[in-house]
């Protein structure tokens, strides 16, 4: 059956102070922010990586490689439509994506709201067929002790 694809993505980040943190499209005030050749919005390139596994086309790193300078300080949210355009070509439309971010630092949840409707946005789909939920990992591991940041994700395609 070739009418129903499900991804899952997984990225990571590590922090860094001075750097801005953007995640879900979201520049949020912190004094740390993600090291990455982009943006490193950890939360959309999860999502980059469960649309392309959906679709069996690699990941991320594949299509956008942080080799290429044309990709320096890219914003994210302009990756992730250019994904989800290759899902359109071949006839997906999103049912819907469930993603989780897991830092210690800052409480993302005044910004989930926001980052809903920005991912909604790029992608062209109801905000109700995005979920974002934060964890912390109770301070064990390198999110815990605020070393990065990393982000699943999970989305169901159909034929359109």
């Amino acid at each position: 059956m070739d009418g129903i694809r499900i991804g899952h993505g997984y990225d990571v980040h590590a922090l860094r102070e001075g750097l801005p943190l953007i995640i879900g499209g979201v520049r949020i005030e912190h004094e740390k922010g993600f090291v990455a050749h982009s943006d490193g919005d950890v939360l959309v390139h999860a999502l980059c990586d469960a649309l392309l596994g959906a679709l069996a086309l690699g990941d991320i790193g594949a299509h956008f490689p942080d080799t290429d300078p044309g990709y320096k300080g890219a914003d994210s949210m302009q990756l992730l439509a250019k994904v989800y355009g290759l899902a359109r070509e071949r006839g997906y439309r999103l049912v819907n994506a469930d993603m989780t971010v897991l830092m210690q630092r800052p409480k993302l949840r005044p910004h989930i709201d926001a980052m809903r409707a920005n991912i909604a946005r790029a992608l062209s789909v109801p905000v109700d067929t995005v979920s974002v939920k934060a964890t912390t990992e109770e301070k064990l591991g390198f999110t815990g002790s605020e070393q990065g940041a990393a982000a699943h994700a999970v989305v169901l395609l159909t034929r359109a």
